[in-house]
């Protein structure tokens, strides 16, 4: 146990230095260069009060979003669903569902919805608005397999159609995620490499009437949101009674700096749950914490989460979740 802890005392120190010297300074030229900007936004009560470090975690229908190869990593049918009350009265939605075919593979299938209040038409003769009303909305349609290839290693895909409605303006794609997950063998100590959202460029596709009945039909590209994920977690003490979980995540997206991402989660008996996280690096975003509840019942286990993230300027965020293991 000694050692354990030291290991993690020294990664611990070297991720800080890191975050000190490289991460200002690494990748903000990036920024505002992709789009699709709703799938980055996680989900689920426990990753997000974990402070999203939870690729190498990702031991329930939530891995249908964070990881896939976390699908085989737990052995319950399950019903997964997060509702997310983001900042600026947009609402997140996600709704997964995962089946085993046997010990080694899984499937499951999942839907992303961002919805918003329609907002009105203002042009620079009417700043107040034209009466007229225009929409936004995104939704996401996905599948994902994964299968465990020893009793150590796992791997996961899916894929994923995007659509996104701006008023008349309509983008949509196809995109990939791939994962990993690995036990090392070494006590309770895993690790996994996720890539998500991974395509090629996408453009609008319809025609908007400007001021003076000047048309525009042709729009510029960009790259979908990719974040490349890698994360360790491990145990540093579980009994019948008790649990502690620590997880850390460095990510890398391909429109912003590195940044790390770390959480801690107690569990009671297996019922009780109470988390925390910490987010390094990440403009507004920064601390996380939450709470979850498992009641066992005759048809199902049913757990519900619940996260609160942080935002410096922007407020705050509530997300709840429900998990149905059959």
């Amino acid at each position: 146990m000694k050692k354990y802890l030291t290991i993690v005392f020294v990664l611990f120190l070297y991720l800080i230095d890191i975050n000190a010297q490289l991460f200002p300074v690494l990748g903000g030229q990036r920024a505002g260069i992709s789009t699709a900007q709703f799938l980055k936004i996680g989900v689920g009560g426990r990753a997000s009060a974990l402070g999203d470090a939870f690729v190498a975690i990702a031991n329930d229908a939530s891995a249908l979003y964070w990881n896939p190869a976390g699908l085989t990593q737990f052995s319950e049918n399950q019903v997964f669903f997060s509702h997310n009350k983001w900042v600026v009265d947009i609402n997140h939605d996600f709704l997964g569902a995962v089946y085993h075919l046997d010990e080694t593979n899984s499937f499951g299938i999942a839907f992303t919805a961002l919805t918003m209040q329609d907002m009105p038409v203002t042009t620079e003769f009417a700043p107040f608005g034209t009466g007229e009303y225009f929409g936004f909305s995104d939704f996401a349609i996905a599948a994902s397999y994964s299968r465990k290839m020893t009793d150590k290693f796992s791997f996961g895909g899916s894929v994923r159609y995007i659509e996104e409605t701006l008023d008349k303006l309509k983008m949509r794609g196809i995109m990939i995620d791939l994962g990993t997950y690995y036990w090392t063998g070494l006590g309770s100590t895993r690790f996994a490499v996720a890539v998500t959202n991974f395509g090629s460029n996408l453009a609008p596709d319809g025609k908007v009437v400007l001021v003076g009945k000047r048309e525009v039909s042709s729009w510029q590209d960009f790259a979908p949101p990719t974040v490349f994920r890698i994360g360790f977690a491990f145990e540093p003490y579980e009994d019948e009674q008790h649990k502690v979980t620590t997880s850390v995540q460095l990510n890398h997206p391909n429109d912003n700096s590195e940044n790390l991402s770390t959480g801690a989660e107690y569990v009671w008996n297996n019922m009780l749950y109470i988390r925390a996280g910490y987010k390094f690096n990440v403009d507004e975003q920064n601390y996380s914490f939450g709470a979850g509840l498992n009641v066992p019942l005759e048809i199902a286990n049913f757990t519900l989460d619940y996260a609160y993230s942080n935002f410096s300027r922007l407020g705050s965020a509530h997300r709840f979740s429900i998990l149905l293991g059959l």
